[in-house]
């Protein structure tokens, strides 16, 4: 009878113009505490009001909705995908507060069907679990992120889970890493997915070198046929779970061969690529895996058996500690950590600057919501208040607003916080730019905007170029031991718009101090950063030639 009359006050009254008024939420409140009501259509029922008042703008009157539901509601799985609707809306205002409870109860389900050997369920509820964790809308699209304000809290839940700690237990391997072959070259593999940027100089100089025999392996230039094995988390969790699997097959069937040539393996980014090695026991060859950003806020470092990752490197001392804090296995098992800032040719940038390039600001990169450059565009402001004179140049591609909706809010309102100044030219967009050292020439400033960067490869480069630079104290990183503040010359790092116009007035308020202070930056970032200097810590950790005298390189920051 319950179910019946429930059914039938469907339709108008599960609205959002009916359940925002306080009688329709009321209404529904009641109907679903009915104790006779089953607990799958007490389930539909809950969906629905639930979606509808959130339509209706009602957020919290949709979550103590959905607690009355739950209350009745003994099924775990019902349970779970209550919750996790509820959090899938949630998203659209921020945070959500159902995501706690609804992760619990996810990972409960995956610890509980485990224990009776259910890998593929226990497989399933892992991934939807790591979905809304690392959801993209909460990690890179907003100007904040729950895993960067406190790692240990926000994946507490996560590291609690039985299931996880079997996804993440030290499997080991079979050999050691021996010494440096005497007899012939070391076989150095090197192996990445798509996104070569940051590798042309390392396999430039290790290919240059007599004494190294280099591959390099991208499934993404081999016809594709590998891909799908990349892009198949829950394939990955199942072979762990179980110890074996047809997909774990078909990876030692591809990836086997290339560990039993190799003495030596990078692995650039700590993404699939490096689970995908890590499911194989590599032997005696040694495994470098190198992190740089993204991979923080995403959970493939999780799926990754650091037991058979030697070295691990990291491109600052302030993305080493976050990485640590939200991936404890990375400190567990013995890999070495090590702190090694990007391979760039910073020598290249150093040419003349044009002569109106005093009073050109500079963004390099916009098409991420952590680029942030609508501070760059405050701070023009402040600038241009008394003296017109600046200009702001932004290079890069657009940001893509399709993404998500914050995606889209931030862009549009970028876009209309700088609308009048692009209309006279003092904003500019100047696109993708393909010689960025020739366009450095026109640029006096270069402004890091952004509110997390593990390195920002651009700011430094535009410093190498003797760009004056002035670096936002990274909000994700301000105020802890590592910092923008303890990557750069104190000089050049602001807390505010305001201090950052106040920065460059100073230093641009003749020709000479203008010069004067962005040759003594490219000196110190040439001095710092440049390839020349860096190249010797790339050859320490993959040469190994400090590991067998002390457990690890002068280049390591060990923790």
């Amino acid at each position: 009878m319950a179910a019946r009359s429930a059914s039938a006050g469907l339709g108008w009254t599960t609205s959002p113009a009916f359940v925002r008024l306080r009688l329709g939420s009321g209404l529904w409140g009641a109907v679903l505490a009915v104790p006779g009501l089953p607990e799958r259509a007490r389930g539909r029922l809950a969906g629905k009001v639930q979606a509808s008042l959130l339509r209706a703008g009602r957020p919290e009157q949709a979550a103590r909705t959905s607690g009355v539901a739950l209350r009745r509601i003994q099924n775990r799985r019902l349970r779970a995908d209550l919750l996790m609707r509820q959090v899938s809306a949630e998203l659209d205002s921020g945070t959500p507060p159902s995501l706690p409870a609804a992760v619990a109860a996810e990972l409960a389900i995956a610890d509980s069907v485990l224990t009776k050997g259910n890998v593929r369920a226990a497989a399933a509820s892992l991934q939807t679990a790591h979905r809304q964790l690392f959801h993209r809308r909460l990690q890179f699209d907003r100007m904040t992120s729950p895993l960067a304000d406190d790692p240990a809290g926000y994946l507490a839940q996560w590291h609690a889970s039985a299931a996880v700690g079997a996804l993440s237990a030290p499997r080991g391997r079979s050999g050691t890493p021996g010494p440096v072959p005497t007899d012939r070259p070391l076989r150095l593999l090197i192996a990445t997915y798509g996104n070569h940027g940051f590798l042309a100089a390392i396999r430039r100089h290790f290919t240059e070198r007599p004494d190294v025999e280099v591959r390099f392996l991208d499934p993404g230039e081999d016809g594709g046929t590998h891909v799908p094995l990349l892009n198949n988390s829950r394939a990955m969790m199942e072979h762990v779970l179980s110890g074996r699997s047809s997909y774990g097959d078909r990876v030692r069937e591809w990836l086997g061969p290339q560990l039993e040539w190799a003495d030596v393996v990078f692995v650039d980014w700590c993404a699939a690529m490096a689970v995908l090695f890590s499911l194989l026991d590599p032997g005696s060859t040694r495994v470098i895996v190198r992190l740089h950003s993204f991979e923080v806020f995403a959970h493939w470092p999780h799926l990754v058996d650091f037991s058979r990752v030697d070295d691990l490197i990291f491109v600052s001392d302030h993305l080493r500690d976050l990485a640590v804090a939200a991936v404890p296995a990375m400190t567990t098992a013995g890999t070495r950590l090590h702190v090694i800032s990007n391979a760039m040719d910073l020598r290249a940038y150093r040419r003349p600057k044009n002569p109106d390039a005093r009073f050109t600001l500079a963004v390099v990169g916009i098409k991420a919501v952590a680029k942030d450059p609508g501070w760059a565009v405050r701070v023009l402001r402040h600038l241009r208040a008394s003296d017109d004179r600046y200009r702001l140049a932004l290079f890069g591609q657009d940001l893509n607003a399709d993404a998500s909706p914050d995606a889209r809010r931030f862009w549009d309102e970028l876009l209309a916080e700088m609308a009048d100044l692009e209309a006279t030219g003092a904003v500019v967009r100047m696109g993708q730019t393909e010689d960025m050292p020739e366009a450095f020439r026109d640029v006096g400033v270069i402004v890091s905007s952004s509110v997390r960067e593990s390195f920002h490869c651009a700011l430094v480069e535009g410093a190498a170029s003797a760009a004056v630079p002035v670096v936002r104290d990274w909000p994700f990183f301000a105020g802890r031991p590592a910092s923008a503040r303890t990557l750069f010359p104190v000089d050049w790092v602001v807390d505010s718009p305001e201090e950052a116009a106040e920065r460059i007035r100073s230093v641009t308020a003749t020709e000479e101090a203008w010069r004067s202070a962005g040759e003594a930056a490219a000196d110190h970032a040439i001095a710092t950063w440049d390839w020349e200097i860096v190249k010797h810590q790339f050859d320490e950790v993959v040469y190994g030639m400090a590991v067998a005298a002390t457990g690890r390189g002068p280049s390591s920051s060990a923790k």
